[in-house]
């Protein structure tokens, strides 16, 4: 390999990882250097992102990137990336003001209604064209607007732009995550400053927007000697939210595709050259978020692999684990036709006994419940593959647009079963992989904006799809589905589940 190294950060909302990557026109290799969990933690408060853990975490990843570069090179770059929504607040001295509260947390939802007082749901969506989630970042500010600490606050800051001042000392918002605050104008990609204005938000708050591939610029000195980076090693904007990065690192060709970025949250949506406002698009709950060069992410969320995550862990707490391999064995030989529940009932939003809430969820709906835990993990994947379906189909219709294969990225594509099941409901090819597209599209990006790769975003995909694993799913018939289990590849192992 002859290309330099850059550094990815992917902080993912169970998990976050370091990865490097070594970049050339030919060449795209990654190695992961550091992985660590997520856990948030719940204060009397509220429930809380362990922020100050992840930023250590980072730091002992960022060590291992300038080691793992040639002495004469050194690390050329680093990009952050994360989930959206969740914010730190800082004082006038860019002190952070408390741990960032987690988005499951329940304090916003009772903010919506007087946000939607003052800006109707219709108004609030032709402005920033983002789906309704109770825990957007516009419900957040309104929740934090009635605490003692919110008067002394000075800066907000998203996840990725929280590490980012703190690793550089530039505090900016990038776009691609500033746009799903429900605050920037979906038309100018601007903060909307009347909007603010009326939900009685200071403006001052809101930091300068930049946009991926711009460079924040070097490390403090405190963290070049902490990780041991030379002055030449730069923080570059990447497409900051985790999709937007994912997105980059799709494998696309010129065959007409839709995405799902599978982890603990599903984004199912196409990508566009502009945003779609209509009525229908709003009802519907797709949202129009930015990505790289200016695209849209006309998407929806959906609920995801957290049902089979939280399922997991609820079980190793009541003292009797699972091996997902083996669960994801047995529910590939049970039958098709199973009862399928809606994963983005809120019911399953908050942590709790998630198997509970599915038996429940199937009797509610007088449905037969799954009787053993292969059953109930075999009801969330086909569960879920009806609703990536239905996006997909809806995505489409929508916007316009032509759907002729469906990527999946993310830690889904490691799940055979789920790739399998989401072919059969798309009736479309499944094309699986790279599990790594979020640290993928970071690399890129940065690789784009220091030299060492150029061209347009068709270009990027161009060497995803050279360089990297993708598995083939074809859609199998009805009676195909009813007669054979769905056979497990090697590398399942469930990491991403």
């Amino acid at each position: 390999m002859t290309g330099r190294l850059v550094a990815a950060v992917d902080l993912g909302a169970s998990s976050g990882r370091v990865m490097v990557g070594r970049v050339a026109p030919n060449e795209l290799e990654l190695t992961e250097l550091h992985r660590f969990g997520n856990e948030p933690v719940r204060l009397p408060d509220g429930l809380h992102w362990d922020i100050l853990r992840l930023y250590r975490e980072v730091l002992v990843g960022l060590r291992a990137a300038v080691r793992a570069a040639e002495p004469a090179e050194g690390l050329a770059s680093i990009g952050v990336d994360s989930w959206g929504v969740d914010h730190g607040l800082l004082d006038e001295n860019g002190t952070l003001l408390g741990d960032p509260f987690h988005y499951r947390d329940e304090r916003s939802a009772p903010a919506v209604p007087g946000v939607h007082a003052i800006v109707p749901p219709a108004e609030l969506y032709a402005r920033t064209g983002i789906q309704h989630l109770p825990f957007n970042t516009i419900f957040q500010l309104a929740a934090e607007r009635r605490t003692p600490v919110f008067p002394i606050a000075r800066t907000m800051l998203l996840i990725p732009d929280l590490l980012g001042y703190w690793l550089s000392g530039v505090a900016v918002a990038e776009r691609t995550i500033a746009s799903t605050t429900g605050l920037l104008d979906v038309h100018r990609r601007t903060w909307d400053d009347e909007l603010i204005a009326r939900l009685d938000l200071p403006r001052s708050l809101f930091a300068d927007l930049a946009s991926p591939g711009e460079i924040a610029g070097p490390l403090r000195a405190e963290v070049q000697a902490e990780v041991g980076a030379s002055p030449e090693t730069l923080l570059t904007l990447v497409g900051s939210h985790d999709t937007a990065s994912a997105v980059v690192g799709v494998p696309a060709s010129d065959v007409p595709f839709a995405y799902i970025a599978s982890g603990t949250w599903s984004l199912v949506g196409v990508e566009l050259d502009r945003a779609i406002l209509s009525g229908e698009s709003r009802i519907a709950n797709f949202t129009n978020e930015g990505g790289v060069d200016d695209r849209i992410r006309y998407l929806r969320n959906v609920m995801g692999l957290w049902l089979l995550q939280e399922s997991l862990r609820t079980w190793e707490l009541a003292g009797t684990p699972e091996v997902l391999r083996d669960l994801l064995i047995a529910a590939a030989d049970l039958p098709a036709g199973g009862p399928l529940i809606d994963p983005d009932d809120p019911v399953f939003v908050p942590p709790g006994d998630m198997a509970a809430r599915i038996v429940d969820a199937c009797v509610r709906s007088d449905q037969a419940p799954p009787a053993t835990r292969p059953a109930i993990v075999r009801c969330v994947l086909d569960s879920l593959a009806a609703t990536y379906a239905r996006t997909v189909g809806d995505a489409a219709r929508l916007s316009g647009a032509a759907v002729e294969v469906v990527h999946l990225v993310g830690g889904g594509a490691r799940n055979t079963l789920l790739c399998q099941l989401t072919a059969d409901a798309c009736e479309l090819p499944v094309l699986a992989g790279p599990v790594e597209a979020t640290a993928l599209g970071n690399v890129l990006v940065q690789a784009r904006a220091r030299g060492l790769l150029a061209g347009d975003l068709e270009t990027l995909r161009a060497l995803v799809r050279a360089t990297q694993d993708v598995r083939r799913y074809e859609p199998r018939s009805a009676a195909t589905r009813s007669q054979a289990a769905t056979p497990l590849r090697g590398d399942q192992d469930g990491k991403g589940i």
